[in-house]
Parts: C-alpha cells; structure tokens; sequence
C-alpha cells in the first residue's frame, strides 16, 4: 500500500482579543509571516493582525487510505483549538480543507518530468 500526503489548512479568525493579547501577536508577527508558511506535521501558523483578524494554520499528514484524509482534517483542528485555546485566544469561524497529492494535478515541470522519463511509443 501507497503512503499519501495530505496538506489541510484551518482558517479562521481571531475573536475578542485583549489589548495584552493583541500586543502580543504584533510583538510575534514576524515569526508568523506568511513568507515563513509552510506545510508541516506540528502545523505552521501565520496572521497580519495589523491588517485583519484572520489566521491560517497549515499541517501536513500521512495516511494510506483515502478516507484517512478525514480523520487527519480533524487532528488538524483540534491542534489549533489546542493551541489557541492554550494561550487564551478566542476564536470563531474555524474551518478546514485537505488535499491528497496522490490526487492532485501534476504542475508543468511534473508533466515534462514525466514526459521525459516516459519509455518511447512502440510504432
């Protein structure tokens, strides 16, 4: 049996921050910068409080089944709830989505990749 990677991100937003709470995450925001995103098992957190209240966790997982997808959606969900639960953020509109790469479209490099490994046609 194949290992599929899934990516999934939880979104939502920040809600009923104190003014301690909001300095807090401005003093943090350059560890959460966007340009810092990135897909792993512990998840990936990034913000701009300054610009809105919005934030995005990213998390990588395995699975070998596709229904496993699901059940790693949910771990995804409970980490962030855990984690913004822990340092006393409130939050609202929590909602996530997941991807399996097995299923994902191959970009234009992956297709010339496979292009170029491909055997030649038999005539």
């Amino acid at each position: 049996m194949t290992t599929r990677t899934f990516r999934i991100t939880v979104r939502g937003a920040f809600d009923g921050l104190t003014e301690a709470q909001r300095a807090a995450l401005l003093a943090d925001a350059a560890e959460h910068d966007v340009l810092r995103a990135a897909f792993t098992p512990e998840g990936t957190l990034t913000y701009d409080i300054a610009a809105r209240p919005a934030f995005v966790f990213r998390f990588s997982a395995t699975g070998e089944k596709e229904e496993d997808i699901l059940e790693a959606a949910e771990r995804a969900e409970e980490t962030a709830m855990s984690w913004l639960t822990e340092r006393g953020y409130g939050y609202k509109q929590l909602r996530s989505t997941a991807e399996d790469l097995s299923q994902a479209p191959l970009g234009k490099r992956q297709r010339r990749a496979a292009r170029a490994t491909a055997p030649e046609p038999r005539p």
